[in-house]
């Protein structure tokens, strides 16, 4: 396989710096263009609208299984590349086609459909003012690494009914395998061992939790499928979540069509959350595929067995959309067709919850920054650091600005 020579690079700090920059320069190379997206890596990747929409429905001719993926079968991948912590093959239905995906996906859809959405906005409140009341007196935060990193892993965690101290490491192990550095494939490797030792209490000790549910669950899934469904349900719900809420509190407080209209509450709320989807998807490339016969996506030759990657970024803010498209709910912010994600319910849930209570609990918050770069990796759009001032509260004052049950989500 031969490869143009400088191809854009979707990694690095120059990358992380100016996205969009790589995203234009892809546009001008056609619908689908080559990327490099770690060093010595390369992928096809679709900016197109359309073209992504095609893809994504075309099972027939496009596969999930990274088995296909013929560099890395013939030694053409560095075995340390930090994007195989995401990309190589795992039992699990985010790499799986037909019958078996569909049976994973049903076992994914009913597990994640028995969450109590009123219960999970109460898990949600009592830790994200957990957190704000360690912040509350200083007057300063930044909302990734204080708040929005944190709030949806401890609520997943409790819907794995995963313990407290195991919690600890999944947030530091979800951190380390989105994030595509260097100790990407020993983070996969944590977090998996953490969801392991869930798996070993809910035998002895089952609950009212996914975990539990995927244990007993019809499909009858195997150890290692109930492993890896448990690792797609972190990593889809977790990660790309809080980067969600970092960029939706960025946009509510630097827009001016926001920020004079908080009063608005829940409706200005979810309303920024759809344009921070739409403009700042949290997962900006990723949903590779690969072809399973030589074929051609919008008059681009697609070579079988390469991975085609979507750039929900791209697509998204695609110049050819119609006006009128491009303020709409139908992006692909959670990808489209059979493997659209899975977790959209609690991931919204999670993220509007933990805007609103922060907004609600610190009074007059300014950004510090006009700009910061994204966090490093290929894959995801998350800021670094989202800084904030505001104006600082004791724990009484916090209590008393609580949202009482049921709140305003």
């Amino acid at each position: 396989m031969t490869y143009p020579t400088a191809p854009p690079r979707l990694f690095g700090d120059a990358y992380a710096a100016r996205p969009h920059e790589a995203i234009e320069q892809l546009r001008s190379l056609g619908p689908v263009a080559w990327a490099e997206i770690d060093e010595g890596v390369h992928a096809l990747v679709v900016t197109s609208h359309r073209a992504a929409l095609d893809l994504l429905h075309d099972t027939a001719t496009y596969s999930k299984d990274a088995r296909l993926w013929w560099a890395l079968n013939n030694g053409h991948i560095p075995p340390n590349s930090p994007v195989l912590a995401l990309m190589a093959w795992r039992p699990s239905l985010l790499y799986a086609d037909d019958a078996t995906h569909q049976r994973l996906r049903v076992a994914m859809d009913d597990c994640l459909g028995r969450i109590d959405l009123h219960e999970l906005e109460e898990i949600v409140r009592r830790h994200a003012a957990t957190l704000i009341s360690r912040v509350a007196p200083s007057g300063e935060v930044d909302v990734m690494a204080d708040y929005a990193d944190t709030v949806p892993l401890l609520a997943f965690a409790d819907l794995l009914g995963c313990p407290e101290d195991v919690g600890v490491r999944l947030v530091k192990a979800c951190q380390g395998v989105i994030n595509a550095g260097p100790g990407a494939g020993l983070a996969a490797q944590d977090l998996i061992g953490c969801l392991a030792e869930v798996v070993a209490l809910k035998r002895q000790q089952p609950g009212r939790d996914i975990t539990t549910w995927m244990l007993t669950h019809h499909a009858q899934l195997t150890d290692e499928e109930l492993l890896n469904q448990l690792f797609v349900v972190v990593g889809a719900g977790t990660i790309p979540t809080a980067a969600w809420i970092g960029q939706s509190v960025r946009l509510l407080l630097s827009d001016e069509q926001y920020s004079s209209t908080l009063a608005g509450g829940a409706v200005t709320v979810r309303r920024a959350m759809e344009q921070t989807l739409r403009t700042h998807s949290p997962m900006a490339n990723f949903s590779v595929h690969f072809a399973r016969r030589d074929t051609i996506l919008h008059g681009i030759q697609i070579p079988a067995r390469v991975p085609v990657m979507i750039s929900h970024q791209a697509a998204n803010t695609d110049p050819a959309l119609p006006a009128h498209a491009r303020g709409a709910r139908d992006h692909l912010a959670w990808s489209a067709g059979p493997h659209r994600c899975p977790a959209v319910g609690p991931a919204t849930r999670i993220a509007q919850v933990a805007v609103e209570t922060i907004l609600d609990q610190l009074w007059a918050m300014h950004l510090t920054e006009e700009s910061v770069p994204n966090r490093p990796g290929p894959f995801h759009q998350c800021p670094i650091a989202v800084h904030a001032t505001f104006k600082p509260a004791t724990a009484a004052a916090l209590i008393a600005a609580a949202p009482s049950p049921g709140g305003t989500a």
